[in-house]
């Protein structure tokens, strides 16, 4: 015999292993079956296909039972058609077996079969025992499970082809009012569809199941006629003898045959009466039986009551009716659990609707105060606390001086915290906090040399400054030598207050902005119309929360969405349209900056310095950033914080005035080093701003 090429052995193994591999093996055993129709196999080919029959299908009726939804097994419908086409073969291989070895006949599946049925009677009473069973069988599976499968099929598939194009508009109506995604969309669509296809399918695919009833019964009076027409007409058998062989091989063959038609048929079943759910067949009966404990204890005082009428099974209904009572007790039990569990719950909803100022916090919340339950007075009213009043005004401030409205602050007790600590957080991370006494004042030293007074030390947790915690009685002495007093809730409050103006570009969302939009609307609704042509939500709030970044108040948002309605044909770069809108509110920026004398001091930069940054522009995913060499960058923010070190020491707030192209870049490269440092543009300064320069920064 010629070897395989090398060549071929390798394609062979490769289709094997890779992904069409399966599919080339499900080719195989498809054509297989068709040709167990009429190829002869052996007995004990016979009885591993048999097996196999039967192990198929309780496979099937236990997949049917643990999928959530029937379109996770799709390929039901065509897997119903392959074990009808399986069945039917094996029915064939079996019949040709039977009537062509008769008595000799050695399948082990079907003589067990058999013998199990018929073997409970002896002769003609064995085998009327076993055809009645076997007609029961039948009558079960064709009068009961397939025709009310088939009549639930054609309702489903009526009424999922029906409802089809309404589904497929209310998801595109979610898809277009913002609540999925393009790709939700489309795996939405694409399951809605399966499902159509798949009662579709199973409309149709019903039909097989009672079509190969209809064959068994046939198979078995053919088996029957043929096996004494065979036995007694050719063999010259006895006819007793062959009716009782035959018979009996062929209830045999009926029963092996018909078991796995009816766990198919079940599954069909049970898949097209299952709803679409979030559990199992399983999880959801335990979950649906076990929902009210008083329809056991009913059930099981009617077995009570019938377990003491004469003439009923006394032990079996006792025994029944007290594993009823164990059972509705447990039930109990747990609906009094959970009922106290309710209640808590309502109890604690009602407390927070009473005291919404110690509401539990909720992990996002966008800005929270969380006090140890030592503060707890701050904030308590029966006490006289102010400090829920300064926090309103402190939101009123920032709405008036940066133009945001700061979301409501939550306040809560935190038993983690210490007794006297404090804590503030943005949408759940921690931004700051500290420890207070209640009982005492922090005395603050601003700078200078001051006579000591007596005190624990300690450090402001607002600027870190050194300070000290002093008693009633020293408060006023400290005062008098000029240290800055302050009491617990004005520690809170002007911390708050910084904690809000150096991340108001944290606190506005997108849904702030959108309400902005919408109150603009109404007095400037051109403004807003032209702005919406060009920008999303998204893109308006990068730029706002750019200008926040660097303490430039939104208040003035009409001309903010002015100047983006002027470029935005032009240009959707963020970091252009910030320097834009700067330029736009330029008066503004700088008279926060002017001295006493209505004069703007400045520091500005050498050219060649200027001209080296600018040429170091790269574009990031936070905007344009200065890539200067290391040498060159280290020498750079040596110079800067020299330059600011001697300005400070003038008593003059550092400015540094540059080109519009180098505004951004000399802050973002000084960010870490100097966060509060002013960089405005020339074109930022009005023209009737008197300008005085304090010096140059320049490369040493």
């Amino acid at each position: 015999m010629a070897s395989i090429p090398y060549d071929i052995r390798s394609v062979l193994k490769r289709s094997l292993l890779n992904n069409n591999g399966t599919n080339l093996i499900i080719g195989l055993l498809v054509i297989a079956v068709v040709l167990f129709l009429i190829i002869p196999l052996p007995s004990f080919i016979v009885d591993f296909m048999l097996a196999l029959n039967l192990t198929f299908a309780i496979l099937i009726i236990l997949l049917s039972l643990y999928v959530k939804e029937p379109v996770q097994f799709s390929i039901f419908p065509t897997l119903l058609l392959l074990t009808t086409v399986f069945g039917l073969a094996l029915n064939v291989t079996t019949t040709r077996l039977i009537l062509s070895e008769g008595p000799k006949f050695d399948g082990k599946m079907i003589r067990a079969f058999s013998q199990f049925v018929v073997g409970s009677g002896t002769g003609l009473e064995g085998l009327v025992v076993g055809f009645v069973v076997f007609i029961i069988i039948i009558a079960v599976q064709v009068m009961v499970i397939t025709k009310g499968a088939t009549r639930v099929s054609e309702v489903a598939a009526r009424f999922a082809l029906d409802s089809m194009q309404m589904k497929q508009m209310s998801i595109e109506s979610e898809f277009n009012n913002g609540a999925i995604t393009e790709e939700e969309m489309t795996y939405k669509k694409m399951m809605l569809q399966r499902t159509m296809d798949f009662y579709g399918a199973m409309d149709g695919a019903t039909k097989f199941i009672s079509g190969s009833v209809k064959a068994g019964i046939l198979t078995t009076i053919i088996n029957i006629v043929g096996g004494l027409i065979i036995g007694v007409a050719i063999r010259g058998e006895n006819f007793n003898s062959a009716l009782l062989n035959y018979t009996t091989l062929t209830i045999g063959d009926g029963l092996v045959s018909q078991l796995p038609a009816l766990l198919i048929s079940v599954a069909t079943g049970l898949l097209v009466t299952r709803s679409v759910g979030k559990e199992s067949f399983g999880d959801e009966a335990k979950e649906q039986f076990s929902r009210d404990s008083q329809i056991y204890w009913i059930a099981g005082t009617v077995l009570l009551v019938l377990a003491l009428l004469p003439g009923f099974p006394t032990f079996v209904l006792l025994l029944l009716a007290g594993l009823i009572f164990m059972l509705a007790f447990v039930l109990s039990r747990r609906e009094y659990v959970q009922m106290k569990i309710h209640e808590n719950e309502e109890a604690k909803v009602e407390l927070e609707r009473k005291n919404p100022e110690i509401a539990p916090v909720v992990p996002l919340d966008t800005l929270s105060l969380e006090l140890g339950y030592g503060l707890i007075p701050l904030v308590d009213k029966e006490q006289g606390a102010e400090l829920l009043e300064r926090i309103t005004r402190i939101r009123r401030e920032a709405a008036l001086d940066l133009g945001l409205v700061a979301a409501p602050i939550r306040i809560v007790d935190n038993m983690r915290l210490d007794p006297g600590e404090y804590c503030l957080k943005i949408k759940g991370v921690e931004v700051g906090g500290g420890h207070l006494r209640l009982d005492q004042y922090m005395a603050i030293n601003a700078g200078g040399d001051r006579e000591a007074i007596f005190g624990d030390p300690t450090t402001d947790p607002t600027f870190g400054l050194p300070a000290l915690w002093i008693t009633d009685e020293e408060r006023d002495r400290a005062e008098r030598l000029g240290y800055t007093v302050v009491d617990s809730p004005s520690i809170v409050a002007t911390h708050l207050t910084e904690i809000i103006k150096n991340h108001a570009h944290e606190l506005l969302g997108r849904q702030d902005v959108k309400r902005m939009l919408d109150e603009l609307r109404k007095d400037f609704a051109a403004v807003v119309d032209e702005v919406n042509k060009h920008f999303t939500v998204g893109e308006i709030q990068k730029v706002l929360q750019a200008l926040l970044y660097e303490q430039v108040s939104i208040r003035n948002i009409v001309s903010i969405l002015e100047t983006l309605g002027d470029y935005g044909s032009i240009t959707k770069e963020t970091s252009l349209l910030v320097e834009k809108c700067r330029q736009t509110l330029g008066r503004q920026i700088t008279l926060q900056y002017l001295d006493d004398d209505k004069i703007l001091r400045v520091l500005t930069i050498e050219p060649e310095l200027e001209q080296a940054i600018i040429d170091s522009r790269q574009e990031t995913s936070m905007g344009p950033m200065a890539a200067l060499h290391v040498d060159l960058h280290r020498q750079w923010l040596n110079a800067l914080l020299s330059a600011i070190n001697i300005v400070q020491g003038e008593g003059f707030y550092p400015i540094v005035l540059c080109s519009e192209s180098a505004r951004p870049l000399v802050k973002n490269s000084c960010t870490r080093e100097a966060p509060n440092l002013a960089v405005l543009s020339i074109l930022e300064v009005a023209s009737d701003v008197q300008l005085e320069k304090l010096g140059e920064i320049r490369l040493s």
